[in-house]
């Protein structure tokens, strides 16, 4: 049902409701002044900065945060908490809140750094300051906030060493949190934190360490430990731990150990829950033949969604529909209602000859938005469901919208060249706003051909049936281009974009692919001299052209790799060629056991989203008519995705 806006009556966030400065709409040289004392600013250069060209401008505040930051510790909490204020709606109240804990913090200024915080900050070392500070002013609150701080299996920062210190003094972290810390460094493999803590241990813990010394070198000795070690409350732990790492080493021999002591073992009931969850895990991971009927009598009880999705796909990998039937039967109703799971059942019935009840749970699954959703609905031969709202605004409305400090301050930032920073604010909004609000946003930020920040838009106030924010035909005519060129779907192009880099061509992913299309250099070059292009430098692929064009023809390569075929074409090109070529050799299997089987789950979830994004954008580009859009073409739907995809190589 379309979502519609009226023409006033939004209650604009609280943070949004500063008043704007007569200047607002800063004019060509505003600007130019602003931007040049911004520059000086963050080299500290003060006295190049004209006071009187940039009073009033929208963004005075950028200036004033490097100057009051250079000041801390010697600046007022009353000072600080004024900038707050006045740049409550922006992320650099934020930002210099977070700068003055940490600057009070590190002077010992605690009084002051409690007048700035607004309650538990985020991020360890601003944490341990605050409850440094309240150590002697809400002794408990301290307590608490420390001791969870303390209970990591990592090295805590040097700013934490002050509140650990006093707790242990007052007995508020002792032998049994030690020992707890201990035994989650062994968890994480820290044995230099376990090092540490060792000696931090109480001297009647010594039977407990003793223990602990065995269980590292021989996890079977599980089974020949006595079962209390050390003061009361030791055992659990140790023997939670001890499997932990055993379960990981060898499941089989770790599942006949807690066959054997389980039982007996006193553990509280989330720790008994997290190592039969393990187990039953690992089990299923590693396939292991000898474990299974231990797992299949485990999970009812253990009730957990991840371990009831690895037995089914185990079943559906073993063609065992009726284990596929009472499987996803006994899933949490939140889960199994999911267009995956209804999918899979109606597909399982139909194997078994009911077609009937099979059409109910193809029919649950249509209804939703996504791969499966769109499978089941061509099993049906219905037009796909895609749940799509819209919002109108009129002109009057858009106009308030443009006025709003947020998007003053976003355009102003665009203009001096601090994309950036742009979207820092942009993003700080939309987490504070509420569905109407987001909504104007979004829209605004289509307006202007801000796909990247309207999509975090939309992913950041929860927006999901808003469709045509979520999925913007962003640089739709290069992808045009390029795939006519490349002869590729240009919609295939942009699903991949969108789950790529969500249409941010400035994305850089850890392992430093780059762009809307996230390529690596070497990639890039490759397709390159393939192709008779110019080798692009590593600047150059972040230019949308750039990026699409070259994007475009690795996507046909995998293609003309894979027999035209875009399910394994896209799998190679999130996994790499290599590993979907051994997938196909494994088995003939029809396209969705194919689609299921894919064993990273990464990669299973990005062809099911490209594929589902396929289906948007054509739809979109359609007016949001699905009656002539296919999730796959026939050839493949056909009924064995197997190594005769690789004939043409």
């Amino acid at each position: 049902m379309p979502l519609r806006v009226p023409r006033h009556g939004l209650a604009l966030l609280s943070a949004l409701m500063i008043s704007l400065p007569a200047s607002a709409a800063a004019d060509e040289t505003d600007d130019r002044a602003l931007r040049d004392a911004l520059n000086a600013a963050r080299h500290h250069q003060w006295n190049r900065i004209d006071e009187s060209a940039i009073e009033g401008h929208v963004l005075a505040g950028y200036v004033e945060y490097h100057r009051l930051r250079t000041r801390l510790p010697d600046v007022s909490p009353d000072e600080i908490n004024a900038y707050l204020a006045r740049n409550a709606g922006s992320p650099l109240a934020a930002w210099m809140r977070g700068l003055a804990e940490v600057a009070y913090g590190k002077a010992g200024r605690l009084d002051d750094l409690l007048a700035v915080s607004d309650g538990e900050p985020s991020g360890t070392i601003r944490q341990c300051y605050y409850y440094t500070a309240l150590l002697d002013r809400a002794p408990d609150e301290a307590a608490e906030g420390g001791r969870a701080l303390w209970l990591t299996g990592h090295s805590q920062p040097g700013e934490c060493d002050t509140l650990f210190d006093t707790l242990r003094r007052r007995g508020e972290i002792a032998g049994p949190q030690i020992w707890q810390r201990l035994l989650l460094a062994w968890e994480n493999g820290e044995s230099g934190l376990m090092a540490y803590l060792e000696r931090q241990l109480p001297a009647d813990w010594g039977q407990a360490e003793a223990a602990l010394e065995r269980l590292r070198k021989d996890y079977a000795a599980i089974t020949r430990v006595p079962r209390d070690v050390g003061p009361q409350g030791a055992s659990g732990p140790l023997f939670a731990a001890a499997m932990h790492q055993f379960t990981r080493a060898d499941t089989e021999a770790a599942l006949e150990a807690w066959r054997k002591v389980g039982s007996h073992l006193t553990l509280d009931d989330d720790r008994r829950h997290a190592v039969e969850k393990d187990l039953a895990f690992y089990s299923m991971v590693r396939e292991i033949p000898n474990n299974r009927g231990w797992v299949d009598d485990v999970l009812p009880r253990l009730n957990d969604p991840d371990l009831y999705e690895l037995r089914v796909r185990r079943a559906l990998a073993e063609r065992d529909w009726q284990g596929v039937i009472d499987w996803v039967h006994r899933m949490p109703d939140d889960p199994r209602q999911d267009a995956r799971w209804q999918y899979w059942l109606g597909r399982a019935l139909a194997e078994l000859g009911d077609s009937q009840t099979a059409r109910k749970a193809y029919a649950a699954a249509a209804d939703q938005r996504n791969f499966f959703g769109f499978a089941a609905a061509d099993r049906l031969g219905q037009p796909y469901d895609l749940n799509r709202a819209q919002a109108t605004f009129n002109d009057a409305y858009r106009q308030e919208v443009a006025n709003w400090p947020v998007v003053q301050r976003t355009e102003a930032l665009m203009r001096i060249g601090e994309p950036g920073l742009a979207r820092s604010e942009w993003y700080y909004a939309s987490r504070k706003a509420d569905a109407p609000e987001a909504q104007a946003l979004a829209d605004y930020a289509l307006r202007r051909g801000w796909y990247a920040m309207v999509v975090q838009t939309t992913i950041l106030s929860q927006q999901w049936d808003a469709l045509d924010w979520r999925f913007p035909p962003a640089y739709r005519e290069s992808f045009q281009r390029w795939a006519k060129q490349a002869d590729v779907d240009p919609y295939l192009l942009m699903g991949i974009a969108r789950r790529e880099s969500a249409f941010n061509p400035q994305a850089r992913s850890p392992v430093g692919a780059r762009g809307l299309m996230q390529l690596m250099p070497a990639t890039a070059r490759h397709i390159s001299q393939r192709h008779g292009f110019d080798a692009p430098d590593t600047e150059q692929l972040y230019t949308p052209e750039t990026n699409i064009k070259l994007g475009s023809q690795y996507i046909r390569e995998m293609l003309d790799r894979y027999s035209g075929n875009r399910l394994a074409a896209v799998a190679a090109y999130n996994a790499g060629p290599g590993r979907v070529d051994r997938w196909l050799r494994d088995a003939p299997q029809a396209f969705d056991l194919f689609v299921e089987s894919i064993p990273y789950h990464e990669t299973r979830q990005y062809v099911q989203a490209v594929l589902a994004y396929r289906v948007i954008f054509e739809s979109l580009a359609k007016g949001g008519d699905t009656r002539n859009v296919a999730l796959l073409d026939a050839a493949e739907r056909q009924p064995r995705y197997d190594a005769s995809l690789l004939a043409r190589n």
